[in-house]
Order: C-alpha cells, then structure tokens, then sequence
C-alpha cells in the first residue's frame, strides 16, 4: 500500500485574509469558523469584510482549551447545528487540528485551514492531535478528510512573535533528522524515500533563508526569504508527512515530545520546542562517541531551542527516568532503526544531556 494524502490547494500571498471570501464562495455560503480570541484579532478585519462582500454567512466558535476529544464534540455540535457547508480553521496547532478532526466527522462538509503562525505543519498534516485537559498529548488521530484549501496569509505571520517561525523550522528540520535513519534497513521503501527527499528540501530551505526569515519575522517584514520559510514549515514538512506506506516511520524525537507534553514544567515550551529538545536526545540515541551531532548542535542553538529540561522534581535522575520509561514508541518502528530506542538507552541519552555543557 502507498498513499500519499495532501490538501487538494495551496495558496500563500501576502494579504491573502482580504481574499477569503473570494475564495470560498464557490464552496459555501454558510461556514463555521474554528479559531482563538488571538488568531480572530490577527486576521480582521480583512477577513470579516471579504465574507461581508462574498454574502457569506458565518458562525465564529472560539477555542479556548486544548485540542480534547470534549472540545472537538462540543465544537462538532455547534458546527451541526449551525449546518454549516464548511468549516473553517484560523489560527494555530491546536485550533487546526480540533478544525480537522471535526470536518472528519461530518458528510459533506468541507475543510479549509487558515494558520496564524508558521509554528508547525498542522495546516497540512494528515492527522489531528489530541491531548487532554492539561496539554498531554494522547494521541494523534489519522483525518478521513483533508483540507480543500490551505490559505496562508505571510502579513499575518509576519507580525506574529518569531519565536513561532523558530519554533516551526525546528519542527520542520525534525523530518530530516527522524527519516533519514530509517534508510539504513530501508532503503526500498518509495514513501520513506519520498520522505526524506521532501524532509532534505526543507533542510535547504533553511541553510539558505532560515536565519534572514527571522530577522524579517522580528521586524515584522514580509521578504522572499520568510516567504519561502513560511512554505518550508508548513507545505514542504507537511508533504514529509503526507507519504504513507506498509512500513512506518515513526519520529523519535516526536515520540520523546509527546512524553514531555505531560511534564507541567514545559508547558510554556513550543512544540517545536519540546521536539527540538527529543532531536537532541535522539542525537545521542545514534552517538558512538557520546556528543550530539555538531550540524544539529548549531542549528538547535541558531534557532533559540531550550538544551536543557527546567526544574522537574526533587529527584531528578529518578524524573528523567520515569520519563524515559514513559516514551512510548511503536515496536514495529523500532525495529527500522539502526539504533535503540529502548528506556534504559533514553534514560542515558536524558542524564548525558542533562550533564552537559552544550
């Protein structure tokens, strides 16, 4: 089985909010809108005015929690009961996926996401993550839809904090460094191949405009260089993502991630935050002479990702320990990998990490 899974458009121009409704009024003309207090502000009233003009009707239905299954049903009823002929996502990973997961729910309804922040590839991916109450990741829930449109607005990333865009390239060049091992025992494999090829284009992508997108994200100017980043986290990582097959990939570095969402004390961390902390971890997973590895070391230091875990306990060993034996990782994907993913070998990585001095 190969499949690839991808939203059927992608569109990304600077002041793109203006054009919405444009865009959508072919597809609907009464639509629920899935958003954040803070992405509503981010995109009017642009976006509100270019619905006015399309004679579009819509619902706008504020997410103020996490991506749980309660607030996916609560948001589905409301969606229901509007009888809404599309849904609409704005803002970030957790208004995105809780946008995905209840279009997936519905017959004849169709999907568009909006993001306000270049933070991660959500837009695209093919799946909805799920936590609970407090942020903990619980698992992430394949789409039976994808998007009809992503609409990417580089204004509106532009004058969000850059520490989302840092974030996002972190996450972003995650793909590279969780793929590639994979090769080793994989090499037939045409979706991990076409992974790793999209996950190398975003690396380059980087090496070229990463740090100069920045700098124009922190002046909150709209160049060639953010532009192209911008794509690079969410349209080039989403297409890593997208290629599926018999022979799973599972990500690391995203695994160790996912166990980290449930420490309190690194809920102010980004995704890409947490996952650039799982890339170093895994680094020394791969070691043979126990340091990370230098090309990663500099990128996780350019792009202002936490090395090392804040207070978590009175007894740390026994903390990173526990965390260690809590990373949950498929059986079927370990196998693939040309080093071990076991908890005594996360705990060593998690204490190296923690001694050192990077």
């Amino acid at each position: 089985m190969f499949a690839i899974k991808s939203p059927q458009t992608y569109y990304h121009q600077p002041g793109l909010c203006a054009r919405v409704g444009e865009l959508l009024h072919k597809q609907a003309t009464n639509i629920a809108i899935i958003t954040s207090p803070q992405a509503w502000k981010a995109v009017n009233p642009q976006l509100e005015n270019s619905l006015h003009a399309a004679g579009i009707r819509w619902q706008t239905n504020f997410l103020t929690t996490e991506c749980t299954d309660a607030a996916i049903m609560t948001n589905l009823a409301c969606v229901r009961r509007q009888n809404a002929t599309l849904v609409l996502g704005i803002g970030g990973g957790r208004v995105l996926d809780c946008s995905k997961a209840i279009a997936s729910q519905l017959a004849d309804v169709a999907l568009v996401t909006l993001p306000t922040v270049a933070a991660t590839c959500a837009a695209w991916s093919p799946v909805s993550i799920i936590y609970n109450e407090c942020g903990g990741h619980l698992r992430s829930q394949p789409l039976s839809l994808m998007p009809l449109m992503v609409l990417i607005d580089s204004e509106v990333i532009a004058r969000s904090d850059a520490r989302y865009l840092r974030a996002g390239i972190v996450d972003a060049l995650a793909k590279w460094y969780e793929f590639r091992p994979y090769q080793q025992k994989n090499d037939d494999s045409l979706a991990l191949n076409l992974k790793v090829q999209a996950a190398r284009l975003a690396v380059e992508i980087f090496e070229k405009y990463g740090e100069q997108a920045v700098k124009d994200n922190e002046r909150q100017e709209v160049t060639p260089a953010l532009m192209k980043t911008i794509d690079a986290n969410i349209a080039v990582a989403g297409m890593a993502n997208s290629m599926r097959d018999d022979t799973p990939a599972p990500g690391v570095a995203h695994a160790i991630h996912n166990r980290l969402t449930h420490q309190p004390e690194l809920h102010g961390w980004l995704h890409g935050e947490k996952v650039g902390f799982g890339l170093l971890v895994q680094s020394l997973l791969e070691s043979h002479d126990g340091q990370p590895e230098a090309e990663l070391l500099a990128l996780l230091r350019r792009y202002g990702s936490p090395l090392v875990l804040p207070d978590i306990g009175d007894n740390r060993a026994e903390a990173l320990a526990v965390i260690a034996r809590e990373v949950k990782f498929p059986a079927k994907g370990a196998m693939r990998l040309p080093f071990s993913v076991a908890a005594e070998n996360i705990e060593h990585a998690l204490l190296a990490v923690d001694k050192a001095t990077f």
